[in-house]
């Protein structure tokens, strides 16, 4: 039968897929070798070791954010998203804005996402967080003690724990699944590559992006204006809901690869003044704490925020400018033959 070939849930793009130095221990030697690696499939290959120092002072490392992430949880009530867990932790650890908006390399994923996303990992290997197909992260037991609990502890046990697999001759179902998750982390350089990509549109071509992507997303007469001293403003379109109800939205859309600050977001509002009470603001960027704030301040007329990891994921919903290979998967029934 045919199906789309599509990323395990644990491998959405919470994660930035860019080279990392690793150090794989072979047979009595070592090698260094920088290859493209996520932290839920590192756990296939060889003993692997990661960094835990700082690589900028300012950052905190992902076995320093393990336990925040249990409270964070905790008091989320048990389980919360990507962005509640991350936005929890920020203010468990009280880190401000210049930290918040530290990007990983060269990508639109700030450093602490990155390392968060390897603490949510470690948590869930060491079997006190579990994630849904939704992307929803959750205690595994209400009743976790923080205070018994040790980060170096929960580190040593997964990687002897990934160690240990590596040792031990595989039965043939976990080679297929390891072979398996190969083919997912040759798949998902495809994120990367669309960031990449997307940096290296011209302006009007973002903009002609853009439209495409409010059309094919069930917006109607979507125009790009682009008017210099327009506020900001791209351009305008109408949003339909269910096809009963529809209402016009001022959009926004910036080609960036740091942060949209608070600032910038009352600009987009002020233009909007008068004209529209919705407002969509798309980047390839991220937003701050202030600005996600701003944008659903009480009393103002809300605006709709889309950044760089979402902008990919709907494109690639959408198929737009991505490819998804269709593969044929036979299984064979040995019970069919038993019983014949």
């Amino acid at each position: 039968m045919s199906q789309t070939f599509e990323m395990d849930d644990d491998l959405l793009p919470e994660y930035d897929f860019t080279q990392i130095p690793v150090v794989a221990r072979g047979q009595g030697r070592k090698c260094s070798t920088p290859i493209q690696l996520d932290p839920d499939v590192a756990a296939i290959f060889l003993d692997y070791s990661f960094p835990m120092k700082r690589s900028s002072s300012s950052v905190p490392t992902f076995d320093s954010m393990l336990l925040p992430t249990i409270q964070a949880l905790q008091i989320l009530g048990g389980s919360g998203t990507t962005e509640e867990i991350y936005d929890k932790v920020a203010q468990i650890l009280n880190l401000p804005d210049e930290v918040l908006n530290i990007l990983h390399g060269s990508t639109s994923q700030s450093a602490v996402e990155y390392q968060l996303g390897w603490s949510r990992t470690y948590l869930k290997k060491y079997g006190l967080i579990q994630n849904s197909v939704r992307g929803v992260w959750s205690l595994v037991k209400t009743s976790i003690d923080v205070d018994i609990l040790d980060a170096k502890e929960i580190v040593k046990a997964v990687r002897e724990a990934d160690k240990n697999k590596t040792t031990q001759p595989a039965p043939i179902n976990e080679t297929d699944e390891a072979l398996g998750t190969v083919e997912i982390l040759a798949e998902i350089s495809w994120h990367q590559k669309l960031h990449k990509l997307l940096l290296s549109l011209d302006p009007s071509a973002f903009e002609r992006l853009t439209q495409r992507l409010l059309r094919e997303s069930g917006f109607i007469q979507v125009q790009v204006t682009g008017k210099v001293g327009d506020g900001g403003i791209d351009g305008v379109g109408i949003a339909r809901v269910s096809g009963f109800l529809s209402f016009h939205v001022l959009f926004q859309c910036k080609r960036y690869q740091g942060s949209i600050t608070a600032s910038q977001i009352r600009d987009f509002r002020g233009a909007m003044q008068g004209r529209t009470d919705k407002g969509l603001f798309i980047t390839t960027g991220t937003f701050t704490r202030d600005a996600i704030k701003e944008a659903t301040r009480d009393g103002a007329p809300p605006i709709d925020l889309i950044d760089g990891e979402q902008l990919v994921q709907r494109l690639k919903e959408l198929g737009l400018g991505v490819k998804i290979t269709m593969i044929e998967s036979v299984d064979v029934d040995a019970n069919w033959f038993i019983n014949i």
